[in-house]
């Protein structure tokens, strides 16, 4: 009975696209205001920013497995582009991903993992792998993850999936969609940034050629679909 509750509750609420549910997701010029104005300042007064990417193989650097691409990928070219308006800050990027995981494996190591490196912020990333574990499960360990980093002040910036090129785009209600638009609405329902990538590949969904010149392997982007994603996350330090 609660998993067929689940399921038309959620059913009802991924009928509405993941741009236009915005009334609760946190906004990017305030968000992060107070840590912002931590990363201006100078020595002595500065203290190190810790960031950390919570997530799969692609904030871990997997690109055409098994090479790790460590400083292409996404919370490293980050780093360098915070550095680039941030000169006088101590960053560190702390990257607690692993190759091939889901949400449910990442909540079970959230906290002894993730949030022992006391973060100012972090990035949950596991869309593209929560296909194999499903929606309700996805959901539990997403909210999980989010409420326990929240009760600790922590700031969160939800990821979606970027692409996979067997997904067949044409199809509104595509596996990797709706869990694009389940993560949309866990941002939305608990009043956290949101990072959309699946939305920043979507120019490139109608020709799998173009698409495929952004990627490394079927699921995995190259440094050029990495730098789109970094892109989206910078506008959050603007």
């Amino acid at each position: 009975m609660k998993t067929i509750l689940f399921s038309i509750l959620l059913s009802f609420a991924l009928t509405v696209h993941c741009q236009t549910v915005t009334t609760g997701i946190a906004d990017n010029k305030i968000y992060l205001a107070e840590l912002k104005t931590e990363l201006q300042k100078e020595w002595p007064k500065n203290r190190t920013i810790n960031i950390v990417f919570h997530g799969h193989s692609v904030p871990a650097g997997y690109f055409k497995t098994p090479q790790v691409n460590t400083i292409s990928a996404y919370p490293n070219l980050v780093l360098k582009k915070l550095k680039e308006i941030y000169p006088l800050a101590v960053v560190n990027v702390i990257v607690t991903a692993i190759g091939g995981e889901n949400s449910v494996k990442g909540a079970e190591r959230f906290e002894s993992e993730a949030l022992n490196h006391k973060p100012d912020l972090i990035f949950i990333d596991y869309g593209l792998n929560d296909r194999g574990v499903g929606l309700e499960k996805a959901f539990i360990a997403w909210d999980k993850m989010i409420k326990s980093a929240k009760e600790r002040g922590i700031k969160v910036i939800l990821v979606t999936p970027s692409p996979d090129q067997n997904v067949n785009y044409s199809d509104p209600t595509n596996e990797l969609k709706k869990h694009s638009d389940q993560i949309c609405k866990l941002a939305d329902e608990n009043h956290t940034g949101l990072v959309d990538s699946y939305k920043a590949f979507e120019f490139l969904y109608k020709d799998k050629e173009q698409l495929s010149k952004y990627m490394s392997q079927v699921n995995h982007p190259n440094e050029a679909g990495h730098e789109l994603i970094a892109n989206e996350i910078i506008k959050w330090f603007n």
